[in-house]
């Protein structure tokens, strides 16, 4: 166990960046000094990270697609919270057919406006599994 005492004074002396930087030697770091080149990170601490991310990406859902989103089975949901997660709010605002299919509750033509997309020639796979979990609800 690390006392409280040793974590403060190394997060006091070290800073916290919330972005990667080079420190002083040249390394990648983050937080409050990570080296990334070195050390990286664990498969749980990345999943973590996802698990925050995924988080914040609900919120998201939420706030974008107020009008329907909680009335969304979990399934669609999750398609959101993914498609949020993977191309951000700015580009997912650019999905207008989309969002009108889902207000609709038209769930096949708001799979098939994900297909149609640049970001599901990107995803490949994934868009296909994300528009028929769409579908399927």
């Amino acid at each position: 166990m690390i006392r409280p005492e040793l974590l403060s004074r190394v997060m006091k002396h070290e800073g916290f960046e919330s972005k990667p930087y080079k420190d002083t030697t040249g390394h990648l770091t983050i937080g409050y000094g990570r080296n990334l080149d070195d050390v990286g990170i664990t498969e749980a601490e990345a999943a973590e990270l996802l698990e925050n991310d995924l988080l914040n990406a609900r919120v998201q859902c939420f706030a974008m697609f107020a009008v329907f989103f909680a009335d969304l089975s979990q399934n669609r949901q999750d398609v959101l919270i993914e498609m949020m997660f993977n191309l951000g709010w700015r580009k997912l605002k650019g999905f207008q057919k989309m969002r009108l299919a889902l207000e609709r509750r038209n769930y096949e033509m708001a799979a098939d406006e994900m297909l149609n997309s640049l970001w599901a020639k990107q995803v490949g796979q994934r868009a296909e599994t994300l528009a028929d979990l769409m579908r399927k609800g």
